[in-house]
């Protein structure tokens, strides 16, 4: 398969620690171009990568570097939106970090702009789908391993990334919710089979922070009578990070960190889940990796794209409902 040339717009911590490693090692990729407001820093990993062209001016680059097929955004979130208008305007296929936008009214003007550009992709990155026990666990699911599916219940408790734009709501748009809520949501939607969304009630807490919320604690109903349960938190105390996800269906239990798959088996509880995995740290490696790995792919039509715009816009309306909901203490039943 021919390379896909990328070009990088936003060059901090998720693009150094993730994007640029994979990227640059992937066969089928090659990086063509870079782009952040801090030119040293642009200038610095163009020549460790070995990269062409490097910018500030991400317009510039869209309309100068024409061999560039895809771009990643990997800014702050108040920008995504008008970048991935603007790759698409400019025929390119994007990879945008998540959340697609601050908001349900962002998202859907890139969903526009989407339409307009009929040849064109976006995909938002939701790399909990593309963990290796994610992958397993879905399988079992659709094998019909664990039955219906009836109740989901996940929580992710991490401090903050040391980036001051993700405690301010203008840049943001939220807090917790859209830093790691939003991926357990997209991670329990595509586990469940995206049942459709009943009503959302919601709590949110600023026990550690001003603008954004530090907590937030989530109940869905769906209309099949399944549930949800995202409880998420920058300000638990706890020793180390904890993320598990719970699935519990009429005929099993499934969970993840660790990856385990309970069904009773003529009066014994037995575990069918492989005994050995990978390291909780190669895991998120690989995450980002098969992520990559799948767009790349889906750009040169070798299958169809997951996580595209559209589902990311019915992610941001359940968003969108959760911050209703907590701004006014009640739950917020969907149309």
């Amino acid at each position: 398969m021919e390379k896909v040339r990328f070009g990088i717009i936003g060059l901090g911590g998720i693009a150094q620690a993730v994007h640029l490693p994979i990227l640059s090692k992937l066969e089928n990729a090659q990086i063509v171009a870079l782009c952040d407001t801090d030119k040293a820093k642009a200038k610095m990993l163009a020549e460790k990568y070995n990269v062409p062209y490097f910018y500030t001016d991400y317009e510039k680059m869209l309309k100068e570097v024409e061999e560039i097929e895809a771009v990643e955004v990997l800014t702050p979130t108040n920008l995504h939106a008008e970048m991935a208008i603007a790759c698409v305007s400019a025929g390119k296929d994007v990879f945008v970090e998540r959340p697609l936008a601050r908001d349900y009214k962002e998202a859907e003007s890139v969903v526009k702009a989407l339409e307009q550009e009929k040849d064109r992709k976006i995909m938002v990155g939701m790399n909990l789908r593309f963990r290796p026990d994610s992958m397993l666990l879905k399988g079992f699911i659709e094998q019909g391993e664990l039955g219906s599916v009836f109740y989901v219940k996940a929580g992710w408790f991490k401090k903050p990334n040391n980036k001051k734009w993700v405690m301010m709501k203008e840049k943001a748009g939220g807090g917790v919710m859209l830093d790691l809520g939003i991926s357990l949501l997209d991670l329990a939607l595509w586990m469940a089979g995206y049942p459709e969304v009943k009503s959302v009630n919601s709590i949110c807490y600023k026990h550690q922070t001003k603008s954004v919320e530090d907590s937030a604690i989530v109940f869905l109903k769906f209309k099949n009578e399944a549930t949800l349960f995202i409880d998420v938190s920058w300000s638990y105390e706890f020793e180390n990070s904890i993320f598990y996800l719970h699935i519990f269906g009429t005929q099993g239990t499934g969970e993840l960190n660790p990856f385990r798959i309970y069904k009773d088996i003529q009066g014994n509880l037995v575990n069918l889940a492989p005994q050995k995995m990978d390291r909780p740290e190669t895991l998120y490696w690989k995450s980002y990796e098969n992520e990559l790995k799948h767009f790349i792919g889906a750009v040169r039509n070798l299958h169809p794209l997951v996580s595209s715009a559209k589902d990311a816009l019915y992610r941001m309306k359940i968003v969108d409902a959760v911050y209703k909901s907590a701004k006014l203490g009640k739950e917020i039943v969907f149309k």
